[in-house]
């Protein structure tokens, strides 16, 4: 069993920085790859950012050149740049095992970028 706790979600202005941690804990050895997704309200989940623990990174269109994922041993990272209105959404940690592909889901946090 894996869990997963995010944090460092809140309200900023469209243009500021926010970074998001993720700290997992359990079995956090059995973890393959870690990422970000979110979830607007009325629309489905989609992803954000993922890395693998041999650090490969892949990002969704919308964020390239924006939001950067990092992991250091059982946290992973999102850091966001040049936020933007539709960035507004509840932005959830994933992790997924290497065997079996089980995948788990922290609670989320939420992420609103308003004037």
């Amino acid at each position: 069993q894996v869990q997963l706790v995010e944090s460092g979600g809140g309200l900023v202005q469209p243009g500021g920085s926010l970074r998001l941690s993720c700290a997992a804990s359990g079995n956090i050895f059995s973890i393959n790859a870690m990422g970000w997704f979110r979830q607007a309200p009325g629309k489905q989940r989609d992803m954000v950012a993922t890395i693998t623990i041999a650090g490969s990174t892949n990002y969704a269109d919308s964020v390239k050149g924006r939001f950067t994922i990092s992991r250091d041993n059982g946290w992973v990272y999102l850091q966001m740049n040049g936020l933007k209105p539709e960035d507004t959404a509840v932005y959830y940690c994933n992790a997924v095992t290497e065997i079996g592909g089980t995948m788990y889901w922290g609670k989320g946090t939420l992420v609103t970028v308003s004037s």
